[in-house]
């Protein structure tokens, strides 16, 4: 593996020149286009000097002639008709062709969708530490509660500014954060706003979408305040596990093929109706090097029916509720066919009232594939406590079936 290059350092004088070198935080992320060896022109092959140049025959003279002689009159008949006011031209008073109001967009498009929500999107700055962390929330509620990712607050002094898409600014502050879920909320403070500044999100729900289905994302990219993006919903819970600050982060994501890029965190995915199903948090690149990282059309969000969920708990009680089964998976089981083999069963749990024992290999859970240890945390984490369960698992060699009902853990 190559060593990771010195980062290039932003512009004196840039607004964002103090930015920490976090990628969800800091919109210096280079651009740069690579011309690869498929590229290069063929070589040419050389040619002998040019002779002298052969003269053009009469009959290319002559119809070249009848061509023009035939455009010319075509032309400068037509436009004698225009000006003449024939047919209604121009001279007629008429106009040429429709003007449709310039706002008149279908209810179904995207440039309608992104009139209805951009109001709702905001960018989120804060100063931690020497530099400054920038993301994008959304307003969830009349009274000025934001919903943002962790990573956006996260070593910050608590207090917050934020960007509407009219330019206008107010100040926030955290209300409290889940770091394993990558969820945080602000709260605006209102006072000196119009009172018709706060637009809250409509919430869709995420539970029913479909791979295929449009979804539009709306953030920051690199500091670019109000981007839209538009794409397809590529896969449905796809475990993430994500680490930072030696924090270990765990959903069941949706996976889009909209750009998603640094700055973007925290920004909502809306579906085709401008309801927001997901939190835009993560992105999947090519790049060693997070600091230039950026999109290869693989982006993944939080899907909102957990992030909602998460919200509510934190402004209800401060903080969040995890989900739990009551075991924990070997870390060190590999198998090419996938599961997670349980390394301990809690005495008198949820996995052990279902029939659970140290050994088992978790194989899916209702119908979703566990892969990898930490996939079968990610996809428990995606229901709430109470919720029931299918768990399909391998004990010994025979396949089997049980149902477990989740519960919220004792943090």
């Amino acid at each position: 593996m190559p060593p990771a290059q010195p980062r290039p350092q932003p512009a004196p004088g840039s607004w964002w020149s103090d930015a920490l070198a976090d990628p969800w935080r800091d919109p210096d992320a280079q651009v740069v286009v690579v011309k690869t060896p498929a590229d290069e022109p063929p070589a040419l092959e050389k040619v002998p000097p040019p002779g002298p140049a052969p003269r053009a025959g009469l009959g290319l003279v002559l119809m070249v002639s009848i061509i023009t002689a035939l455009l010319a009159g075509a032309l400068g008949g037509t436009l004698g008709y225009v000006f003449a006011g024939g047919g209604g031209g121009v001279l007629g008073g008429s106009t040429l062709g429709g003007n449709p109001p310039l706002n008149g967009r279908p209810p179904d498009t995207v440039a309608a969708l992104a009139k209805k929500v951009l109001p709702s999107v905001v960018t989120i700055s804060m100063r931690v530490g020497a530099g400054t962390s920038l993301g994008s929330g959304f307003v969830v509620s009349n009274d000025g509660y934001v919903i943002t990712n962790n990573h956006v607050v996260q070593g910050g002094n608590g207090s917050a500014t934020v960007r509407f898409t009219d330019a206008s600014v107010a100040p926030a502050s955290v209300v409290g954060s889940d770091d394993e879920s990558d969820i945080a909320v602000l709260k605006i403070d209102t006072a000196g706003l119009p009172d018709d500044q706060l637009k809250p999100v409509e919430f869709g729900d995420s539970d029913r979408l479909q791979v295929g289905d449009p979804v539009v994302a709306v953030g920051a990219p690199l500091g670019l305040t109000s981007t839209v993006t538009y794409g397809v919903v590529s896969y449905l819970d796809r475990p993430i596990r994500t680490s930072e600050g030696g924090t270990a982060r765990y959903y069941s994501a949706i996976q889009t093929d909209a750009a998603v890029n640094q700055g973007n965190s925290g920004g909502p995915l809306f579906d085709g109706a401008g309801r927001v199903v997901g939190i835009n948090s993560v992105i999947g690149t090519l790049s060693e090097d997070q600091a230039t990282a950026g999109n290869v059309g693989l982006a993944f969000a939080i899907p909102i029916n957990h992030a909602r969920r998460v919200a509510q708990d934190v402004i209800n009680t401060g903080k969040a509720r995890r989900t739990v089964m009551g075991v924990s998976p070997d870390p060190s089981y590999r198998n090419p066919a996938g599961g997670a083999r349980l390394a301990s069963v809690e005495a008198n749990g949820p996995a052990a009232g279902g029939g659970l024992h140290a050994g088992d290999v978790i194989l899916a859970v209702n119908g979703k594939p566990v892969e990898e240890f930490w996939d079968l945390t990610a996809l428990i984490r995606k229901y709430a406590p109470g919720a029931v369960v299918e768990i399909q698992y391998l004990r010994g060699t025979t396949k089997e079936k049980t149902s477990v009902t989740l519960v919220a853990d004792a943090k």
